[in-house]
């Protein structure tokens, strides 16, 4: 599945999340990623420092777009930590593999 080609669908809670099982079955094709505490985990490190920021400003824009949006930890002069959940629904939902799948293709991704 390319789940670049999808869009994050709106969640306003009500949906019940991911159960460890699809989580794991899913997660299987995203390299790098990391599950615990239902959420899903990556750590960026980049060259230098406009580079890890370009990094950050341009997966803004992409959470923006898609409605749906990381948290993310800006350290060192170039490492940045990107953790996705779903909050209104207390896990993880399709919508984080999404954009997961998008930040992994970002241009600066590395």
């Amino acid at each position: 599945m390319d789940w670049t080609k999808k869009r994050c669908a709106p969640c306003e809670g009500g949906v019940p999340k991911l159960r460890p099982e699809q989580v794991a079955s899913r997660l299987a094709a995203f390299a790098g990623w990391g599950y615990r505490d239902e959420q899903l985990h990556k750590h960026f490190r980049f060259a230098d420092f406009k580079t890890a920021m370009r990094f950050v400003n341009a997966m803004a824009d992409l959470a923006e777009e898609e409605g749906h949006h990381p948290d993310f930890l800006v350290h060192g002069w170039n490492t940045v930590d990107v953790t996705l959940w779903t909050h209104a629904i207390g896990g993880l939902s399709d919508n984080d593999f999404i954009l997961a799948a998008k930040i992994d293709a970002l241009p600066e991704a590395a």
